[in-house]
């Protein structure tokens, strides 16, 4: 089954989107500051008394009720000991000011309050919708199919992301136990859609076509009508055109003790046998689907290794080989499987999680996607 694993928070958007709402959310403080320094120094001639009303309601449109309060009663504070340096209590301008201050932090507190509780109504919904689209593009492997048991993880890297451009299935047919992982290129809406169009075609093409190879063609060429339809149809949106090409590694695991894969572009499995993992390489490589103008020669070809009783086979996108920890190193995938070799396969994605994430502090700079398959005696 898929372990239901997610990656913590990494960082929000661009480092420019960061500042600009830091200095949004100093800007009431700012003036505050601002009129302190007017008000005990000779300049206390400007008035200022509508810079302090206008603090907490540009509080309300960065900060939540707390922090508009907050704002708000620094202004108070201002205010107050501004008018006693001043020796200013007696004229009337000094209470209207502060009634206006006081009406406005009111107003700026429920307002912030109501936005925050329709803010969070919106995100609730937007996860559950999003819980849902990854249970219909990512499904659950199942635990048993046929001869092997299965289980997988998904990690996005994207902050608030439920999926994303890494894909992953396993099906039971006629013919064996077919499996597809496949990386887009690019993130974002685009690459969910290539991810979504790939394995559409891969799961209607694994009940008929009887080679393996006519299913990776299968889904290339759905990839291909898909994205020149897109194209033809948009004029070049870029928002809505799926990505150029997506790596992608099909697998068939029959009742015989081997497994047939097609590897277009694709980082190589990693089989264990008696505590060592060594990668399952193409004997020819293959581009991705969708750069299918480079293949030169037979379009592809189904490559055989033995998998007997007790091996464990290990799919995986190159988000897991291309973590990097603070010193650039990458992380070591055969070793991780080695060392965590007599685990079951939901202990083994749990430790694979904690390994990896560890490796990179936390952060994980691309989606990962790992299928985990045993041999069954």
């Amino acid at each position: 089954m898929r372990a239901p694993l997610r990656s913590p928070p990494g960082p929000g958007a661009g480092g420019h989107h960061q500042v600009l709402f830091a200095l949004a959310e100093a800007l009431p403080f700012a003036i505050a500051l601002v009129v302190l320094v007017i008000e005990l120094t000779p300049a206390h001639v400007v008035y200022t008394g509508p810079m302090l009303v206008a603090t907490p309601a540009l509080a309300a449109v960065t900060m939540g009720p707390r922090g508009t309060l907050a704002a708000a009663g620094l202004a108070l504070a201002v205010s107050v000991v501004t008018a006693t340096h001043n020796r200013a209590w007696g004229g009337q301008q000094v209470y209207t000011n502060l009634l206006a201050l006081c009406l406005v932090a009111a107003a700026s507190a429920m307002t912030s309050r109501a936005v925050r509780i329709r803010r969070d109504q919106e995100l609730d919904q937007v996860r559950r919708i999003a819980e849902a689209a990854q249970e219909v593009l990512l499904r659950p492997v199942p635990a048993r199919l046929g001869p092997v048991r299965a289980a997988s993880m998904y990690l996005a890297a994207e902050t608030g992301a439920q999926i994303g451009g890494d894909l992953y299935d396993a099906v039971q047919t006629r013919y064996g136990v077919r499996l597809i992982v496949g990386d887009v290129r690019g993130k974002g809406l685009p690459a969910v859609r290539a991810a979504a169009v790939v394995l559409g075609a891969f799961r209607e093409s694994v009940h008929y076509e009887d080679d393996l190879v006519e299913v990776v063609d299968h889904c290339g060429a759905a990839l291909r009508r898909d994205a020149a339809t897109a194209s033809a149809g948009l004029a070049g949106g870029e928002d809505a055109l799926i990505e150029g090409f997506v790596t992608a590694l099909v697998a068939q695991i029959p009742d015989a003790l081997h497994v047939q894969i097609v590897n277009r572009g694709h980082p190589a499995p990693l089989l264990l046998r008696d505590g060592e993992a060594r990668p399952l390489a193409p004997t020819v490589p293959l581009p991705p689907l969708g750069l299918e103008e480079f293949i030169s020669g037979p379009p592809g070809r189904t490559d055989s290794y033995p998998f007997a009783p007790g091996d464990r086979l290990l799919l995986h996108t190159d988000g897991v080989l291309e973590a990097r920890d603070g010193d650039d190193a990458f992380f070591d995938l055969a070793g991780a499987m080695e060392a965590l070799r007599d685990r079951t396969r939901q202990s083994f994605l749990e430790g694979l999680r904690a390994a990896l994430l560890r490796h990179v502090g936390g952060r994980l700079a691309d989606d990962v996607a790992v299928v985990l398959v045993d041999r069954c005696e």
